[in-house]
């Protein structure tokens, strides 16, 4: 199983390689400026490749609307070249709610551009040469999408963080049908929730209400001191910890309540029977199926022994329409969600994997190797 894992590692960034370097082949000198980042590893790199945002801001690189359009093909050859069918067609979703959300704001100007909400606004940029051994990655991303990827040794090392969001989170089809790109994600886990016998409900629910957005933000870093920062529009470097101020419109108690701790809150799967752990683990499906099925991590979760390690946490109301958050954290994984802005119809959903964000630990170790 493990021998399999690791060729699918290395078709799928063989896979990515191709289309990174199709894409690169494309391009002219002036694109080429703004498209291709150091290689990673290095403290520049660093300080660029894990900068990330989920906001309608600057995420650093080429956008679409500086490209031809045989080049957005190559873009999204790329993209889906990282992403699971299903990931891929939820990231081309979100990137058309882009025109919807314009339509619901009435198609007023903002951000201090022609037109705020743009789907022509979603950065790409490729870290160090596609293909062979040394380290090199890319990075996706605009309003509600950011993706991640690290190769390393020829192997897909990294894939999160994995930020997609939903504005509007459910739409309106003809038929009286609903779009709703991220809709299982939000309904599984109402239902897991509303499953527990009182006495667990009481320890998975947190607080009575929601934070406003997930509570890591778009923080480097996860640790127990990470909430959402001031920096979410911001293009600069982060600051220390301590001129980091909370967003999340909870403050004193409330703020302590739901903050990430390196002791999941919440319920363990352990305590969770068997119906339950199944809706855990297709939970963690919504999430960990983004990517290639030979680079996620789901089939870990096969293992009774890591769903158990898995807590479930939750705040806001459990009833549908109302403000609500929930986590899924355990060893190497912290899910977050929150839909509470908007009306509750504007929704936020991040996977990470605290120890190896970026691929950070597979990069030092490939650097302790080879540079030592």
């Amino acid at each position: 199983m493990a021998q399999a894992v690791t060729d699918a590692g290395r078709d799928v960034a063989d896979r990515m390689a191709e289309a990174a370097t199709a894409w690169l082949d494309s391009l002219d000198p002036t694109q080429r400026e703004l498209a291709v980042g150091p290689p990673p590893g290095g403290d520049e790199a660093e300080a660029e490749r894990t900068r990330w945002f989920y906001t309608p801001t600057d995420h650093g690189g080429l956008t679409f609307h500086q490209q031809r359009p045989a080049q957005h093909r190559l873009v999204m050859r790329l993209v889906a070249s990282g992403l699971s069918e299903a990931g891929y067609t939820t990231v081309a979703t979100v990137l058309g709610l882009e025109n919807v959300l314009d339509r619901a704001e009435g198609f007023t100007a903002g951000f201090g551009r022609e037109r705020g909400r743009d789907p022509g606004m979603y950065y790409l940029r490729v870290f160090g040469e596609p293909g062979g051994r040394a380290p090199w990655g890319w990075r996706f991303g605009g309003h509600h999408v950011s993706l991640h990827n690290l190769v390393v040794d020829g192997r897909v090392a990294a894939t999160t963080p994995c930020f997609l969001g939903a504005d509007p989170a459910t739409s309106p089809l003809l038929g009286g049908a609903a779009l709703r790109p991220l809709g299982a994600a939000e309904d599984l886990a109402r239902e897991l929730v509303r499953s527990l016998r009182p006495e667990l409900a009481a320890r998975a629910v947190l607080l009575s209400r929601a934070p406003d957005d997930i509570v890591a933000g778009n923080s480097p870093r996860v640790d127990d001191r990470a909430v959402v920062r001031d920096e979410l529009f911001r293009p600069g470097p982060y600051t220390d910890a301590a001129a980091v101020s909370p967003v999340t419109g909870l403050d004193g108690d409330d703020q302590r309540a739901v903050a990430l701790t390196p002791n999941p809150k919440g319920v363990p799967g352990a305590e969770l029977d068997a119906a339950q752990r199944e809706l855990l683990r297709a939970l963690l499906g919504t999430y960990l199926d983004r990517v290639p099925a030979g680079v996620s991590p789901l089939p870990r979760y096969d293992d009774p022994a890591a769903i158990d390690a898995v807590h479930v946490a939750w705040a806001g109301s459990t009833a549908p329409g109302e403000p609500h958050y929930y986590r899924l954290q355990g060893p190497r994984l912290l899910v977050e969600w929150d839909n509470t802005q908007r009306n509750v119809n504007h929704a936020h959903a991040v996977w990470r994997d605290p120890e190896s964000d970026f691929g950070r630990d597979v990069l030092a170790a490939h650097r302790a190797a080879h540079h030592s």
